[in-house]
């Protein structure tokens, strides 16, 4: 890991059963990150635990020292278009949690999945739910320190409320873009959900659309991912950085564009602690 800030940051989500510090970031180190993304509770359940204020404090200090840039990824389970209460009830409480544990470990933003209608409701009538429970949470990032919320958009599944980049817009809307609001681009769910980026310039014109489309400044994060499926797949399938159907030439393109300047790329790819390192060392090298 380098203390030397890049325009931009690049690393991986990284394991922290163990020790948030100590295992998080040593694995951090094995594969030369400088930005990291972590759960800060189990990804695919509704539990809330506290975390270790030790560890927390060691990772915070650390992160701090490396000048390393931390994330949480909230859990899957959060969806806030939900038909059943209980889920939103308890998304709620789950996305309190990591905001909470966030601003602990000093982590500068919470990346939560945009969700879906369910139950076979509107879009309109899940975003109005999305406004009711959603945007009171926003209204409690009230400390310097507290992380920005990072929206997801999902790769176009089911009756999902914001995949292509388009949908950003009136999900936006319904947070009242918010001034702690942001996005986390996730270039598999892109490429999956029609955001063709494997075309000469396709991965220019997706981000030009998102910057018209969320605003300049609200890309903070990416999800620097290939795809196993083809464009418009609508299949969540991450490949490694030089494989799959996006290929490794338009995360160069990425690289180099206005709306990523200053922002973060976490790989979230197959492979292990070998795999990740040679997806960290390429997306450098594509850095230049």
């Amino acid at each position: 890991m380098s203390a030397v800030r890049h325009r931009n940051p690049v690393g991986s989500h990284v394991p922290v059963a163990g020790g948030l510090a100590t295992v998080g970031l040593g694995y951090a180190a094995r594969i030369g990150a400088e930005t990291v993304q972590v759960f800060a509770a189990n990804p695919r359940g509704w539990a809330t635990p506290p975390g270790s204020p030790a560890q927390d404090e060691e990772f915070r200090a650390r992160c701090a020292e490396l000048d390393l840039p931390a994330y949480v990824h909230a859990p899957y389970l959060i969806n806030f278009g939900s038909h059943t209460e209980a889920t939103v009830d308890r998304s709620v409480e789950s996305l309190r949690h990591s905001l909470r544990r966030a601003r602990a470990i000093g982590a500068l933003g919470v990346v939560v999945h945009t969700g879906s209608a369910t139950g076979g409701r509107s879009r309109e009538t899940a975003l109005a739910q999305v406004r009711e429970r959603l945007r009171p949470l926003l209204d409690e990032l009230t400390h310097d320190d507290d992380p920005w919320l990072l929206l997801e958009p999902t790769a176009g599944q089911g009756s999902s409320l914001c995949s292509l980049v388009a949908d950003l817009g009136p999900y936006m809307d319904a947070l009242d873009r918010h001034p702690r609001l942001g996005v986390c681009l996730d270039t598999c769910h892109a490429f999956a959900a029609g955001h063709d980026m494997a075309a000469p310039g396709g991965m220019a014109a997706m981000l030009d659309e998102l910057t018209a489309t969320a605003g300049p400044g609200r890309l903070r994060l990416v999800h620097a991912n290939g795809s196993k499926d083809v464009c418009g797949a609508r299949k969540d399938r991450h490949a490694n950085i030089d494989a799959g159907h996006l290929g490794a030439e338009p995360f160069r393109e990425l690289l180099r564009h206005p709306a990523t300047e200053g922002v973060p790329l976490v790989i979230e790819t197959p492979g292990g602690p070998e795999g990740h390192a040679a997806d960290v060392k390429l997306l450098k090298e594509l850095r230049g």
